[in-house]
């Protein structure tokens, strides 16, 4: 969806200010371990599924609308992992815009549909197991999140940054 009215309307305002953004991240688990990541259409680099909270707007219903959005699944909410904030999720986008995100994590799992892009945002869609994740290239913001919720990856293993 990009960005949502209600930001669009506070962007007129506050022009490319910092903006303080709750914001959800999913991660959608299935029965053999592997974590459902979409890759970023303008990056081409894996993130989490996931983005900013609607007014009004339940942080589980926003973790599930954005998985449908994003990866065309719907899940079922397991458990808040972590909520993760700071200066390591600030973010600069390429329009200037500077946000920080307070971002709750949840770990989930698919209940209904096949995994799919949307096009606008995400590119590819895929699931990934912990060896396979130590050769993605994953977002910075990505790389901070499993470092903060301790995702699961092979013993003595570190992600790597893509730059």
């Amino acid at each position: 969806m990009g960005i949502s009215p209600y930001l669009r309307r506070l962007r007129e305002r506050v022009g490319h200010e910092l903006l303080l953004i709750p914001a959800v991240a999913v991660l959608p688990w299935d029965e053999d371990g592997r974590l459902l990541l979409a890759r970023e259409r303008q990056t081409g680099l894996w993130q989490t599924v996931g983005g900013s909270i609607e007014p009004d707007e339940s942080p589980h219903d926003a973790a599930r609308r954005e998985t449908m959005e994003e990866a065309g699944v719907t899940v079922e909410i397991d458990r808040i992992r972590t909520v993760v904030g700071g200066s390591q999720f600030r973010m600069i986008y390429p329009n200037g815009d500077l946000v920080a995100y307070v971002s709750t994590v949840f770990d989930a799992h698919v209940v209904d549909g096949e995994p799919r892009a949307d096009g606008e945002e995400t590119s590819q869609v895929a699931w990934f197991t912990a060896e396979e994740l130590e050769d993605a290239r994953l977002t910075p913001f990505t790389l901070e999140l499993f470092a903060a919720a301790e995702i699961p990856r092979p013993a003595g293993s570190t992600f790597r940054s893509p730059r």
